[in-house]
């Protein structure tokens, strides 16, 4: 999860000497669908955050990117924050772990934890930020273990998943039970969360998705634990979690979407004449320690009588009756707010213009599609694959075709 300053890029065939005539062939389009689909993830991890102004003045924001500083704030020093725009433009060549997301966060950057750093975008900021909350991802490490990730000391291959209670990551054969399939669940609440919301049980033995216990006895010290799968956890009370009832699908249509592009707002939900919490709790069964893993839309199961209002404010957990905390709402309004902001640099140029530069580009773009087309397509015929050297060529020979034409225009002209 650390950030790194340097760029990356994809070195053209031929590069590195002849390759093997049986190298499979990469269309220019499937390399553009590949980069179009990285683009989309970056936009979905930064969640729409602003990588120009610092986001100190709107407070404590509900969630955006994050990252810590080791070279302003190493181990021994307390834990800070600083925004996507601060990461660019305070801590640009400094030693950074990217943090994902923080809920109800606000930017520490130049403040009294930043000992020889004031912040280059708003350097007027109070001392400290006592509303925020940190744990040791400020530092570069996660999960019960506190390793780092990625961790060169553990060779197993292994998936990092974020509990939404405490926001930590965790390694999945250290969560006390086998993690689901990844589009099985929606969320994960950690084993140590669990203790500390035990009326996640009741709710659990109904709606979470059920899952395999496993053993995990290390010593402190070992970063590879041994794992012994015992047997699947039974269906509670009949219950499956993924069989529906014609009342929860009718529930179901109306709950609220968290892929609108729209600043998803908070929903008062009617105060309930029942408490479904004390319903569950007498058919709950024997709690388990391990984290638990639940599906989409959860959230909206949960009870909010007035007793059980006040139970979330007094455990510190309101956030988990409001969909618009959930991630996926955060990546989803990245990739709708960043997507409608996105501008065509050729419709840009076209803008610019008037009409007879306009016909002038779009027939040159047209000439180049078309004659770059029919010059790939040689080699997918041929089987054989595009060096660097041919590109080169192609694009000479393109330019002298077209000094050719502008020059025969000229002459004729004259």
């Amino acid at each position: 999860m650390e950030k790194e300053a340097a760029a990356s890029g994809a070195g053209l065939p031929g590069e590195e000497g002849e390759r093997s005539a049986e190298e499979p062939v990469v269309s220019l389009a499937e390399v553009l669908a590949e980069s179009e689909e990285l683009e989309k993830e970056a936009r979905a991890v930064l969640g729409g955050s602003d990588h120009e102004r610092c986001s100190y003045s709107q407070g404590a924001v509900k969630r955006q990117a994050l990252y810590a500083c080791s070279t302003c704030t190493p181990p021994g020093e307390e834990p800070a924050g600083i925004c996507l725009a601060c990461s660019y433009e305070c801590h640009g060549t400094h030693k950074l772990f990217e943090l994902y997301t923080k809920r109800n966060f606000r930017c520490d950057c130049g403040n009294s934890k930043f000992k020889n750093l004031q912040c280059k975008l708003l350097p007027e900021k109070a001392m400290v930020n006592p509303g925020n909350k940190y744990n040791d991802n400020f530092f570069g490490l996660y999960c019960v273990c506190k390793r780092p990730y990625p961790d060169p000391d553990d060779e197993i291959p292994d998936e990092m998943i974020q509990c939404i209670v405490c926001e930590d990551w965790f390694h999945g054969r250290h969560l006390g039970a086998i993690p689901p399939d990844s589009g099985d669940f929606h969320e994960m609440v950690c084993q140590a969360c669990m203790d500390r919301c035990p009326f996640l049980w009741a709710y659990a033995s109904q709606i979470a998705v059920h899952t395999v216990t496993k053993v995990t006895p290390a010593a402190e010290d070992q970063v590879v634990l041994n794992v012994e799968e015992s047997e699947e956890i039974k269906k509670e009370n009949g219950i499956d979690y993924q069989i529906k009832t014609e009342e929860e699908k009718a529930a179901h249509s109306n709950e609220p979407s968290t892929s609108s592009a729209s600043e998803c707002s908070e929903t008062v939900k009617n105060e309930e004449s029942t408490c479904r919490f004390q319903e569950l709790k007498a058919k709950q069964s024997v709690q388990k320690n391990r984290a638990t893993f639940w599906p989409h839309n959860w959230r909206s199961k949960l009870c909010t009588c007035k007793e059980c209002v006040k139970m979330y404010c007094d455990l510190e957990v309101p956030f988990l009756t409001e969909e618009c905390d959930t991630v996926l709402a955060y990546e989803n309004k990245g990739t709708s707010d960043q997507e409608a902001d996105r501008r065509d640099p050729l419709m840009d140029t076209l803008s610019s213009m008037n009409r007879v530069q306009q016909v002038e580009l779009i027939s040159e773009y047209n000439d180049l599609k078309t004659e770059l087309t029919d010059y790939l397509r040689r080699f997918a015929n041929d089987g054989t694959v595009v060096k660097r050297e041919d590109i080169q060529q192609f694009f000479e020979e393109f330019q002298s075709r077209k000094r050719r034409r502008t020059d025969r225009m000229q002459y004729y002209c004259s």
